[in-house]
């Protein structure tokens, strides 16, 4: 599914490398909750296509969170300088309750956890993948593959 190919990139992309590894807070874990994040916006949560388009769901992601009053933290993930955090809470907040499910239940954790796992590990990935301080164009997919090193 492509949720599980964009969390073994992500999951490189962080550092984690491709693995499966149980519940350790390495890359590969965070790739995996956010590969299931980007592929539910890409494809199955009803309304949380925004902006962005089909192949490229980080506008989208970065509409909702500025929608749910995450602007100054989204942006600064964009950004040039230094990541403000969000918390677990924020995150459940801005995303639709049918999305942060799905995400879950592909992850194999609580909702509440991938919150924690997103929160955790989104401001990382999202610096990584702006590095010109914009939304770049493209499939996420080549996006994450132009950014590996």
């Amino acid at each position: 599914m492509a949720g599980n190919d964009l969390g073994s990139l992500l999951g490189g992309l962080l550092g984690g490398g491709g693995g499966q590894g149980g519940s350790g807070s390495g890359g590969g874990g965070a790739g995996n909750v956010l590969g299931a994040l980007l592929g539910a916006l890409m494809g199955g949560a009803g309304g949380a296509r925004t902006g962005g388009g089909a192949n490229n769901p980080l506008g989208g992601l970065m509409d909702m969170l500025t929608r749910s009053g995450l602007a100054d933290q989204a942006q600064s993930w964009i950004g040039t300088g230094e990541n403000q955090p969000v918390s677990g809470a924020q995150i459940s907040e801005a995303l639709p309750d049918e999305t942060l499910q799905q995400v879950a239940a592909q992850a194999g954790v609580s909702p509440e956890q991938a919150a924690d796992q997103i929160a955790q590990s989104l401001p990382q990935a999202v610096d990584r993948l702006t590095p010109g301080g914009e939304i770049p164009s493209g499939s996420i997919e080549d996006i994450i593959r132009q950014q590996k090193f």
